[in-house]
């Protein structure tokens, strides 16, 4: 036996799956904690684009003490050595990095 049509045509099926696709972006942004971008696509998403620098700011912050708590837990000669000079710069780099973040989200 056929099965029951659950919508009335194609175009309110097409609708239907384009709203549940819908749903489950906003689904998505929503466990992200992002806020949902404007209606209107031509007005700029800043809000979410700001939430978003900030999250990877606060990622690049925990990071950097991370490196700090290593290279301050190392021995005086591996900071002085190779390794301890490059781990350094990389320090340096992801403190750009971070400079870089929050001349965003400010």
């Amino acid at each position: 036996m056929p099965q029951p049509k659950k919508y009335a045509s194609a175009a309110a099926r097409q609708a239907a799956y384009r709203s549940r696709g819908e749903q489950a972006r906003q689904a998505v942004l929503a466990a992200k904690g992002l806020p949902s971008l404007p209606a209107i696509s031509s007005l700029p998403g800043w809000p979410r684009w700001k939430a978003a620098f900030a999250g990877a700011e606060e990622l690049v912050a925990v990071s950097l003490r991370e490196m700090q708590d290593y290279f301050a837990a190392r021995s005086e000669s591996w900071q002085e050595g190779e390794r301890g000079e490059e781990h350094q710069e990389k320090m340096a780099s992801a403190e750009a990095v971070l400079e870089a973040l929050s001349d965003l989200t400010a």
